[in-house]
């Protein structure tokens, strides 16, 4: 194929990923590979977990929070740091250190990932 970045160009890996997948999933729903509380052995009492909702009021306060830091933060090294993180996922470079650098100017997760998402893209499956 060229080798490991032509195969994952090419689709090969995730294809292998996905077939891999689908075969164990027949096994554990043919019953030829054991899952101990999927397939064997379940307990009738953890069938049903609860649904954890976040309650509406702490979703509130955590959204104006964050519109706080926004709002308090020096703007300028925030830019500054998502800048460089871009321009250093453009090419080759470890972009560990400048995501630590972004959390310590306050940028949010969402920020950060949507660099990121902006030069990587988001997988879609084919």
């Amino acid at each position: 194929m060229g080798g490991t970045l032509a195969a994952i160009e090419a689709g090969f890996m995730q294809r292998e990923i996905q077939n891999a997948a689908y075969d164990a999933q027949k096994k554990i729903e043919s019953g030829a590979a054991i899952v101990v509380g999927v397939n064997k052995f379940q307990d009738a009492a953890a069938l049903d977990p609860p649904v954890f909702r976040v309650n509406p009021a702490i979703e509130k306060q955590q959204i104006e929070r964050v519109r706080e830091l926004r709002a308090l933060r020096a703007k300028g090294p925030v830019q500054t740091n998502l800048d460089l993180l871009d321009r250093a996922a453009r090419g080759s470079e470890n972009l560990m250190p400048l995501i630590l650098s972004c959390c310590e100017s306050k940028a949010t997760v969402g920020e950060i990932s949507d660099v990121l998402k902006r030069v990587f893209g988001e997988y879609r499956e084919a």
